[in-house]
């Protein structure tokens, strides 16, 4: 189980895609799992929640787009939500340490030979795109390149990977670029709409109204901290992070930065929260990614029962955060040092 999470946080680092990260370690690591008697709630949780890491470990998508929304450079983004990301990793082991001591039956040790075929596996196959990831985002980190820039350098450096595994041909390259024009379109969609909704908040003077709602809570910006960050964690259960990041984000980070709060420090709680989202059911597409490729013996009850406790570690890491922002602005401050 901790392989799986190491695995994982590896993989995230590499797509910053969650379907891609569950998709792959429930082909390869639940029917492991599973062979050797580990419980199907542990095995379910550790896959699920260890895919989302690619919410909060650089590149991330969301990372990316709350940086366009809030304001905040990309790159300072990316070193924000390292350390938190570390953090998490961390958590999920302890927890699986904690519950296969006290549960051996639950999570019985996997023989050395199954543990050394999945890291081989997965080792083999991230190495080189591990390699890329690290110079795209240490040339973000440093100020070599802009974002847009090192992704250019990414996609460039993917396809010469293809090639030298000749695995680069005329249809993949058709299929990639008609699923990129998809989600490119479906993002474009989603902002033409919130832009429009927001025009008509604002022009009926709903960003005033929310304005003086939070600005009046007691308790100041840890009152709006709070109440914003349980607003955003209850909608995750319901919409997708897109309508949530250029929906409402838009109406918060204001009000953030008129209570003088760190935008970074801001963007990074958001990040972290919306990353449970994808773990909440009844739309968390964590979970359905992973009972799409789960033996049909594995009962979605059983994955949103495997998951719970990983949503909690998240909402703790996120209370550590809110507790000691130092967290967050260490590594970007010592990278503009």
């Amino acid at each position: 189980a901790i392989s799986v999470v190491v695995v994982g946080a590896l993989l995230a680092a590499t797509t910053g895609v969650v379907g891609a990260t569950v998709v792959t370690m429930g082909i390869i690591a639940l029917p492991v799992m599973l062979r050797h008697h580990y419980d199907p709630r542990l095995a379910c949780g550790t896959i699920a929640a260890s895919g989302t890491l690619g919410q909060i470990i650089p590149p991330s998508i969301i990372l990316v787009l709350l940086g366009d929304v809030i304001g905040v450079p990309v790159g300072q983004l990316f070193a924000g939500a390292f350390v938190p990301g570390l953090l998490l990793v961390v958590a999920f082991i302890v927890f699986i340490l904690i519950y296969a001591l006290r549960n051996p039956e639950s999570a019985p040790p996997v023989p050395a030979d199954s543990d050394t075929y999945l890291f081989r596996k997965m080792a083999s196959s991230l190495f080189p795109p591990l390699i890329l990831i690290m110079a795209v985002l240490g040339s973000i980190f440093f100020g070599i390149a802009s974002p847009t820039e090192s992704a250019a350098v990414g996609a460039l450096g993917a396809a010469l990977l293809a090639t030298l595994k000749k695995r680069l041909t005329l249809k993949k390259i058709r299929l990639a670029a008609e699923e990129t024009t998809r989600l490119t379109s479906m993002v474009f969609m989603i902002l033409i709409g919130a832009t429009a909704f927001g025009l008509v908040f604002r022009g009926l003077g709903g960003d005033h109204l929310v304005a003086d709602l939070f600005h009046g809570l007691p308790g100041g910006e840890w009152g709006f901290l709070i109440l914003a960050m349980l607003l955003i964690f209850v909608l995750g259960f319901f919409l997708d992070f897109l309508e949530i990041t250029f929906i409402v984000v838009p109406i918060l980070a204001p009000i953030a930065q008129s209570m003088g709060i760190d935008l970074l420090w801001f963007a990074v709680l958001i990040a972290m929260n919306l990353q449970t989202s994808f773990l909440t059911p009844p739309f968390g597409f964590s979970l359905f990614y992973l009972k799409a490729v789960a033996p049909p013996e594995i009962r979605i009850q059983q994955i949103y029962r495997g998951i719970l406790p990983f949503i909690l570690l998240q909402l703790g890491v996120l209370a550590l955060i809110i507790a000691f922002p130092g967290i967050t602005t260490w590594l970007p401050g010592l990278m503009s040092d």
